[in-house]
């Protein structure tokens, strides 16, 4: 895991690799977090969902139709005559009835406000954006509080009408994720996503992937899956290999493998050297890959820097294989032209 003595990632460059991972790279542009670094991951959260709320509240809530069941005098809607047979409503004159209204209590709004709530309960979060939460929470009277699941989230219907709540309830669903019931409290607080080495081993290759996806113009990005080129009985228990990254454009393919890892060397014989899961693991991927495509990719191991900047080459059985790093901690324009160092996109 990385220590706390080592350099942290600055909390702009994590909404920069957030908003990648999401797949939403436009919303970089969004805040600016040029001119003032925001010092707590959640303040600028709060800060960009302030101003997406507020855009919002300007266009108008979504609102769909709901579905409610009553029993009235009045006949309105669709009327249910099984249930009104069985309890006996025509005796007192009255019958049930479906009736469909749009209404914007709904839980696209509904996870929004509950997220907005739990914002202004956090002793953390900077006492002027508690208070713009609070005048906000007003634009909400209408909108039912529940309770918050991670499965609402995956449920949740998001199309081409209302794709504008996406990136909204993307920053909701990470809010929630990285809420933690602290031990002996009722309500949940906010951890410190950066000080989870699997959370941002797992945000830096999604990062990475969608960083190449959207500055690559024709390229095609994936996660590639490929069994081992083996014979022999019970081939079921081979795992199957899965790249971080496959990447292809023009007449090139790259198989990466991102590794956030505080050292990316091991130590053989007082000496260091690559560490050899993570090469063992690439060429794997390359030799099977070999296989099925008939051609040579080139491996890439990336690392995030954290003591010097490395750029390693060699030819490996006929693959080139690189070992770089990339600097987390820089400004964002040194990130990106990294990156596409990295793969040079240009030399087809």
């Amino acid at each position: 895991m990385i220590s706390s003595k080592e350099p942290r990632v600055p909390v702009k460059n994590i909404y920069y690799m957030l908003v990648y991972a999401w797949n939403h790279p436009h919303e970089k542009h969004f805040i600016s977090v040029y001119d003032e670094d925001e010092k707590d991951l959640l303040d600028l959260l709060s800060k960009v969902l302030l101003m997406k709320v507020k855009a919002l509240i300007k266009r108008g809530f979504y609102k769909e139709y709901i579905e409610t069941q009553e029993e009235s005098g009045i006949i309105r809607g669709k009327i249910l005559f099984k249930e009104s047979i069985q309890t006996f409503s025509h005796k007192r004159g009255k019958m049930h009835i479906l009736q469909e209204d749009m209404s914007y209590d709904i839980l696209h709004n509904q996870l929004i406000k509950e997220t907005l709530s739990f914002l202004v309960k956090q002793e953390d979060i900077k006492k002027e954006y508690k208070a713009e939460i609070r005048k906000i929470l007003t634009y909400f009277d209408g909108i039912s509080l529940i309770k918050v699941s991670p499965q609402l989230f995956n449920v949740i219907n998001v199309h081409r009408n209302n794709q504008h709540y996406q990136f909204l309830l993307n920053v909701c669903q990470f809010i929630w994720e990285n809420a933690l019931l602290h031990e002996g409290e009722s309500e949940k607080r906010f951890q410190d996503f950066s000080r989870d080495h699997q959370q941002m081993a797992q945000l830096f290759e999604n990062f990475v992937k969608n960083f190449y996806r959207k500055e690559i113009q024709g390229s095609k990005v994936k996660s590639e899956s490929f069994y081992w080129v083996a014979e022999g009985e019970k081939a079921e228990f081979l795992p199957i290999m899965k790249t971080d990254i496959s990447l292809e454009f023009g007449n090139r393919k790259i198989i990466m493998d991102t590794k956030f890892y505080k050292d990316m060397f091991g130590a053989n014989w007082n000496k260091e050297t690559v560490r050899s899961g993570h090469l063992y693991q690439l060429f794997a991927y390359l030799k099977n890959d070999e296989y099925y495509s008939g051609r040579k990719a080139t491996g890439i191991l990336l690392y995030p820097k954290v003591h010097k900047a490395i750029d390693l080459s060699y030819e490996i059985h006929g693959f080139d294989v690189k070992v770089c790093t990339v600097d987390l901690t820089e400004e964002w324009e040194g990130i990106h032209e990294r990156l596409l160092g990295v793969i040079k996109p240009n030399r087809l």
